[in-house]
């Protein structure tokens, strides 16, 4: 009938009732928040954008910009060719902050500083250790292709050889390795023909080894495994000489048949398999900048 309400059915809640109103103060309004104010329980999401750059040095900004080593930095502070918004800079530790201020080298303005990154990759043979080759023959660049960002290799390994590479887009830090004066360690596991004997790898060892004008570094040589026609030696050395093992092998009467490099500025290929790329650890990048002074 019109006018009456139908129960309701099962399952179904009726109309709330109110009770009967309680006498005392009345209930008190809403208050809306005062300007930047937000009410408990609900972050701003515009915090985590407004969070300032820390200030840093500036020969670290400079450093990090891939203008120059730390030191290198220094020196241009100290030769008076740094700006920091408009006035020259000679003060050695001076923080700023690469965000919000404006740093230039020889009048060029600098960004913000990139982030490094660095990678071991246990490169195959039959790859050319550069990103182009005119020639079109095959190049490391295949394999840098799945990597987040661009970066190069620390140094060479020829065509044949296989092995430990170190790939950055640290400019101070790869030519601070690559330097001869860092001497940097380089070890290789070789297969060579025939069996070096003992008064042979001495020669390796004590420097005494002319490549062309000059003797050889003193190296360190170990045998670790012999067959009937071949050998396998354990090398180690700090320069960086055109085709330097070679060339030292050869020198010794035994060819080279196979090289690897298996560790490299105090880094070792551990179990990464060939054609795999990992990133370093902060431990590990820590161990490339020590072994040559960065």
């Amino acid at each position: 009938m019109a006018g009456t309400k139908r129960p309701p059915r099962k399952g179904e809640s009726g109309p709330r009732e109110r009770g009967p109103e309680r006498p005392g103060r009345p209930a008190r309004p809403r208050r809306s928040p005062r300007p930047g104010q937000r009410r408990p329980g609900r972050p701003r999401a515009e915090a985590a954008e407004a969070v300032a750059s820390s200030p840093e040095r500036l020969q670290k900004v400079i450093s990090e910009a891939g203008l120059a080593s730390r030191r290198g930095a220094e020196r241009l502070i100290e030769e008076g060719r740094v700006t920091v918004n408009g006035q020259v800079v000679t003060q050695q530790g001076l923080k700023v902050d690469p965000a919000a201020d404006k740093i230039k080298v020889d009048g060029r303005l600098i960004g913000p500083p990139q982030r490094m990154h660095y990678y071991m990759f246990n490169k195959p043979a039959g790859y050319l250790t550069t990103l182009a080759d005119p020639r079109g023959r095959p190049t490391i660049s295949i394999f840098l292709a799945q990597l987040p960002v661009r970066v190069f290799p620390v140094g060479r390994l020829d065509m044949d050889v296989e092995g430990l590479l170190i790939l950055t887009n640290d400019g101070p830090l790869a030519k601070r390795l690559m330097h001869p004066s860092s001497q940097v360690p380089k070890t290789y596991r070789i297969k060579v023909s025939g069996r070096p004997s003992e008064e042979a790898l001495a020669k390796l060892r004590d420097g005494s080894l002319m490549l062309g004008e000059r003797p050889a570094a003193p190296a360190g040589a170990e045998m670790i495994k012999t067959a009937e026609d071949r050998s396998w030696i354990l090398l180690t050395i700090t320069e960086g000489r055109h085709h330097q093992v070679k060339r030292m092998c050869s020198a010794i009467g035994h060819p080279v048949l196979k090289l690897k490099r298996v560790a490299y500025a105090g880094l070792t290929l551990g179990t990464l398999h060939r054609d795999n790329i990992r990133p370093l650890t902060p431990q590990e990048i820590q161990v490339l900048k020590d072994a040559c002074e960065v």
